[in-house]
């Protein structure tokens, strides 16, 4: 019966071992090994975040740090550990241009867009500055 007692009095432990395991140490090694795959797959081109905020583009890639392009002739050197983000790819220049040129019919078309408004909705906008019109002169 005493090594019973000893037995039941582990118990508790052993529990709150499992649940650290479950709720801390698990998903933390799962973020560890995303984050490395992460910045094992940084590639020339690639659109970063830095932990400090700083955006660019990869340059260039070494062992322990990298060239960042952060503006036109601006380049910074970070340690690969200071990348927090990886934003996506611009591959090359003539990539860039075309997402500018999307991006630019993007901007034309939303003014097309705010133009298929229903009348109802725009007979309430009027009443509302009317309104408010109204109430100013109060």
């Amino acid at each position: 019966m005493d090594i019973m007692e000893q037995l039941n009095a582990f118990w508790p432990i052993i529990l709150m071992v499992v649940i650290f395991y479950f709720l801390l140490w698990r998903p933390q090694k799962k973020q560890q090994k995303k984050r490395q795959e992460m910045l094992e797959s940084l590639k020339p081109g690639a659109k970063i975040v830095t932990v400090g905020g700083v955006m660019g583009n990869i340059v260039s890639l070494h062992d322990d740090y990298l060239i960042v392009r952060i503006a036109d002739k601006v380049e910074i050197k970070i340690t690969r550990a200071a990348v927090a983000q990886v934003l996506g790819k611009v591959e090359g220049k003539k990539a860039a241009k075309k997402a500018e040129k999307a991006a630019e019919k993007a901007e034309e078309k939303a003014p097309e867009a705010k133009a298929d408004v229903p009348a109802e909705t725009k007979a309430e906008a009027a009443s509302d500055a009317k309104e408010a019109e109204g109430k100013d002169a109060q």
